[in-house]
């Protein structure tokens, strides 16, 4: 018996030593994330002549820019350089191919869209397009630079995922059980996750006016710069002008603070829909799981109040397409419900990212079918349905969120509002943005008066493009010495409002991964390269960084 026993221990453990050990994967540069901002950052990467590896929680690459937000924030255009701008002169060079005008005729279409020559005068841009035109040259990036990309792969953001050795990320595992190792890293998430896991400090919310001496940060009562609140005086009670009713669906008990707070609260999230109004396709807006009409009373006493609005923000893209964004006092973006979603777990965040779905789809469900809805917009909307031929295994729906903001890192230098006002000048550029500080709506509440209203909408427009430091890509060099953060960037609240467009994040990868390969060459942390050398490179890849 003590022999077979012996003979079994022996057998288990020489059956253990055969087990594959969990593969390590090495790169002289590591990127984590499926963003825009992680495929620029490749590109270059391999142009510098250095090993690279996506590592990327998404199946579809892109982010925003190929899952429905078609119609680009750019702001002032000329700023946009580098491979960014070549991202837009690409989706240009595709809409020269007849082919690809299925719905509809290129000529009808028009010159929407191609905005303005490229800096040298020679190549166009195309800045308004379909999500799948965008995924496909992101892909064609894919296969020109012959980028190593591993998809769905899932950041193990426990204590022991992210390895540290001597001030910097060694390696970091996901939960395949893969272990990504590399001399420099960078994090191009929306989220910040790879930043958060190597304990570098960031913050999430809106900081007081006070802390870094700013006009439009922290709590905005009574300020609508866009016009998304409520123009007139609507109930919040179940029963109208009845506060023993209880409050409607979509509405915070919770009081509003003073002006200029500080707080934890997130601008709200959407879904950038594409929508298509040709009778061959487009699929109507199915009644979604748990649908409850009540929810959108709200929107229903905004009808009955006059207002009409609902198509404002239906822009037009290619082939009788549309980027759908909020508009309105009750629109789109899911008013107060993100604000765990920046740390919540994979779990919890997917719970977060269905209920904003549910909540939409319910949305337009309702606008189609419910008769507190004028018969006029119920009849327009039945014109419109999710497109075919778009995000065609995730039935038709963005396979991304629209994380507006989530962590941003606090790090060597903090872009604040006179930054990105245009007001200062900062030290060490390495991209400019030009966009108007864009903060949405953060909470949706009673006022002293006994009526809604919606707070967190600004917008407030540079007086000229400005630049963007170098530094705010880095964390301090006492909590990390070998990652560069293109998209969580170091940045206060109102001064990512600015930052976050989908153009400025490429810039901002292309420079992420420029510094990530001179710093290996120069066998420098990226905190200690010589910035001239930096621009140097910048400059000659067309990079814009000043006035």
């Amino acid at each position: 018996m003590k022999t077979m026993l012996i003979l079994v221990v022996l057998f288990c453990l020489a059956d253990r030593s055969k087990a594959p050990s969990p593969p390590v994967r090495k790169a002289d540069v590591i990127i984590y994330g499926g963003t825009s901002a992680a495929v620029i950052a490749a590109v270059q990467v391999k142009k510098m002549g250095k090993s690279v590896i996506v590592v990327s929680p998404d199946h579809h690459l892109g982010g925003l820019s190929s899952s429905g937000l078609g119609f680009t924030d750019t702001g002032n255009k000329e700023v946009i350089g580098g491979l960014s701008r070549e991202f837009y002169q690409r989706l240009y060079r595709y809409y020269q191919d007849s082919s690809t005008w299925k719905w509809q005729k290129k000529e009808e279409y028009g010159n929407k869209g191609q905005g303005t020559p490229a800096i040298d005068g020679a190549n166009r841009t195309m800045w308004i397009f379909e999500p799948h035109a965008a995924e496909k040259v992101f892909e064609d990036f894919v296969k020109e630079y012959k980028l190593e990309i591993y998809r769905n792969e899932w950041l193990d953001r426990t204590s022991k995922g992210v390895i540290k050795k001597s001030g910097g990320i060694r390696s970091f595992r996901t939960l395949s059980g893969t272990r990504y190792r590399g001399n420099m890293f960078i994090d191009a998430t929306y989220e910040g996750d790879l930043l958060a896991a190597a304990g570098i400090s960031y913050h999430v919310g809106r900081e007081a006016n006070t802390v870094y001496g700013e006009t439009w940060n922290g709590v905005q009562a009574g300020v609508f710069q866009h016009g998304h609140h409520f123009k007139s005086r609507i109930s919040p009670y179940k029963i109208a002008n009845d506060s023993l009713s209880g409050l409607l669906p979509e509405i915070s008990y919770e009081p509003v603070a003073p002006n200029g707070s500080g707080d934890r609260k997130i601008q709200a999230y959407c879904f950038r829909m594409c929508l298509s109004n040709h009778p061959d396709n487009r699929l109507p807006f199915p009644k979604p799981e748990g649908y409850d009409s009540s929810r959108y009373e709200l929107l229903a006493r905004v009808f009955a109040s006059g207002w009409r609005e609902t198509f404002d923000k239906f822009d037009a893209i290619p082939n009788r397409k549309t980027d759908t964004n909020n508009h309105g006092p009750f629109s789109t973006d899911y008013i107060g419900k993100n604000y765990n979603y920046p740390e919540a777990s994979y779990e919890h965040r997917e719970r977060i990212i269905k209920e904003h779905e549910l909540y939409q789809k319910g949305l337009m469900y309702f606008l189609q079918n419910d008769h507190r809805v004028p018969e006029e917009v119920r009849e327009k909307m039945k014109e419109w349905g999710l497109p075919k031929d778009e995000f065609t295994d995730n039935g038709h729906w963005p396979h991304q969120l629209y994380i507006r903001e989530a962590r941003r890192m606090i790090g060597e230098y903090v872009m604040k509002e006179a930054d990105a006002l245009g007001k200062t000048q900062v030290p060490e550029p390495i991209g400019m943005g030009s966009y108007a500080l864009d903060a949405h709506n953060a909470q949706r509440y009673v006022q002293s008066n006994g009526f809604v209203q919606n707070e967190g909408d600004i917008g407030v427009h540079p007086d000229k493009p400005y630049s963007i430091a170098y530094q705010s890509i880095l964390p301090k060099a006492t909590e990390c010495k070998n990652l560069l953060v293109p998209v969580c960037l170091s940045s206060s609240h109102i001064a990512y409002g600015s930052i976050r467009m989908e153009p400025v994040f490429m810039i901002l990868g292309q420079s992420a991964a420029t510094a990530a390969v001179l710093s290996i060459q120069h066998k420098v942390s990226p905190q200690k390269l010589n910035y001239e050398t930096l621009k140097t490179v910048l400059l000659k890849d067309k990079q814009r960084l000043e006035n």
